[in-house]
């Protein structure tokens, strides 16, 4: 009998050093940009074509009413991987998170898993602003291209956009104004000087080879696709049993909205559909209206409202307008616009589809966990709107897919709103790790919930975190770091509320009004109007938005 029990604790000791890393799950983080519900999982658009999507979402859970809480690249993708609110940190717009006092002292997603012991890799544009260091390895930075350029060798180069755009909307510029397929430009000129494509990465501009569909080089999407695809099959040779964290993020359906031709022509333009928008649907809105001493006037708009927020709410107008003062017919530029949306989301769906391919036909399929999320939304003529960072539906709500192989069954739902604040701790539980985030008292802890009890059961009532999904939207520099003037929007499972600075209220009951057409405290009360505050003052507190304030509530 000892010989028995010598024989199991010599085993034990021998193999049990290694349980963790033979039994901690493996990580895929997939992101996509500016992906609002236009995919066949969400099904925004009736025309939408995203096999991969779909299929990803049918073998796992499927959050409907997923949010992101900065309809902004830069504060939603490091608030997400920080875990930690933007009013909690005061990072609300596009400066580095790494010079934010509270954020630089959170463990990021990255790190955290790292200093447990997973190889943490990563290419293409998961946080705004990377730091290399945070990675065991990183590949490609975020590129924005193929974009259109003039001049590209000479001093005086500058990005265009796609050749094919009309003013004004083309004027915009490379990156905004830009939409269209790829075209052979090489005989293409603008004032004396060569047009050609062009990577776009922050490292500088090189020369992207078109020459057809069938002789050209791979977009950086393709490139990270690929990048993915081959770091899966050379994990998955090594001899190293560690976990692994990679995350891979592609930048479609990101502005410009270039792709290839196959793309566009899988959506012809004259069978386009728009976007279900209701004329003079912003007329109940106050977005661009200002009450307030502290803001600078910038611009005055219909109604004598201003425009406050130049980086966003000015934006948006002008690419909504400008597009349809492009051409004769107001609408088609709106249907180019969409066409080419719709073609990028399409050109995504490939790139999720070849990452998860590659980990559904490796040995990894039974141990890793595939998370598939954008950083926010993005609205297509709704509220006289093309843009992100607005407070609407369409700005806010994001995909979110959650594989974990022997805990969630296939085609789930998920209908109770959560928010990207939610992914780190709930990767943090089915990891088996502990939630201590904080480097020092200057960091933060989680203000998310791990998302794991909606994972067992769809329908739980034992989830510990808020009724409603929290978004805000940044109002102005001047208010840069004052987190309670800022504007606040709160979702739940049939409900919407939107609390801007100014104290102007919006309400919209989204069970019957999916569209938000129609606010319902727009000059009147409304009694649900009560309970969304509530729900808004107890994720928030201890601050108090200053719309809050004014109303005295």
């Amino acid at each position: 009998m000892s010989k028995i029990i010598v024989l199991i604790l010599s085993l034990f000791f021998a193999f049990g050093c290694n349980s963790k890393t033979q039994t901690n799950p493996n990580i895929v983080l997939i992101m996509a940009d500016d992906l609002n519900d236009y995919n066949e999982d969400l099904m925004g658009h009736p025309q939408i074509i995203s096999p991969n999507i779909k299929k990803l979402a049918d073998s796992g859970v499927s959050f409907i009413n997923a949010y992101s809480n900065d309809p902004m690249c830069g504060p939603s993708r490091s608030s997400m991987i920080t875990g930690v609110y933007p009013h909690n940190s005061s990072n609300f717009w596009q400066k580095p998170w790494f010079d934010n006092n509270v954020l630089n002292n959170t463990k990021t997603m990255m790190e955290k898993f790292k200093e447990n012991g997973y190889y943490v890799v990563g290419s293409g544009k998961i946080l705004h602003h990377n730091k290399k260091e945070l990675w065991s390895e990183f590949e490609h930075e975020a590129d924005y291209g193929p974009v259109a350029y003039k001049g590209l060798r000479k001093k005086g180069k500058r990005g265009i956009a796609h050749p094919d755009v009309a003013k004004p909307f083309s004027e915009i510029g490379q990156i905004d104004g830009s939409f269209g397929p790829f075209k052979n430009i090489s005989n293409l000129e603008e004032d004396g000087e060569k047009i050609t494509w062009a990577y776009g990465g922050s490292r500088g501009y090189k020369e992207f080879k078109y020459i057809s569909e069938d002789d050209r080089d791979l977009t950086p999407d393709e490139i990270n696709a690929q990048w993915a695809e081959d770091k899966i099959n050379e994990l998955a040779k090594s001899d190293d049993d560690s976990p692994f964290f990679l995350a891979v993020g592609f930048l479609r359906p990101h502005t410009p909205l270039i792709a290839p031709q196959k793309y566009f022509d899988m959506y012809p333009l004259e069978k386009i559909e728009l976007a279900n928008i209701l004329e003079n649907d912003m007329d109940d809105t106050f977005l661009n209206y200002v009450e307030t001493n502290n803001v600078e006037k910038s611009e005055v708009g219909e109604n004598n409202s201003t425009l406050t927020h130049k980086q966003l709410s000015k934006r948006s107008v002008e690419m909504y307008y400008k597009l349809k003062e492009s051409y004769k017919n107001p609408d088609e530029g709106l249907k180019r616009f969409t066409q080419a949306y719709l073609a990028c989301v399409t050109a995504v769906d490939d790139n999720i589809g070849q990452v998860v391919n590659a980990i559904d036909n490796s040995k990894f399929k039974d141990n890793t966990i595939i998370v598939f999320v954008s950083d926010h939304g993005w609205t297509l003529g709704e509220k006289d709107h093309i843009y992100k960072n607005s407070p609407w539906e369409e700005s806010t709500r994001v995909p979110l897919t959650i594989r974990a192989p022997g805990l969630t069954k296939p085609n789930t739902k998920v209908n109770h709103p959560v928010s990207l604040i939610d992914v780190y701790p709930t990767l943090l539980e089915l990891a088996g790790l502990d939630n201590n985030t904080i480097k020092n008292d200057k960091g933060k802890s989680l203000d998310g919930f791990s998302l794991k009890p909606f994972l067992e059961n769809p329908n739980t009532k034992k989830w510990e975190g808020p009724d409603g999904a929290l978004s805000v939207v940044y109002s102005s520099d001047l208010n840069e770091n004052t987190p309670s003037n800022h504007h606040y929007s709160l979702r739940t499972k049939d409900w919407r509320y939107i609390i801007y600075d100014s104290g102007k209220e919006e309400l919209y009951h989204n069970a019957i009004d999916p569209k938000e057409w129609n606010n319902l405290v727009y000059e009147k009360t409304h009694p649900k109007r009560d309970e969304m505050v509530e729900i808004l003052k107890k994720i928030t507190h201890p601050m108090v938005p200053n719309g809050l304030k004014k109303l005295q509530l």
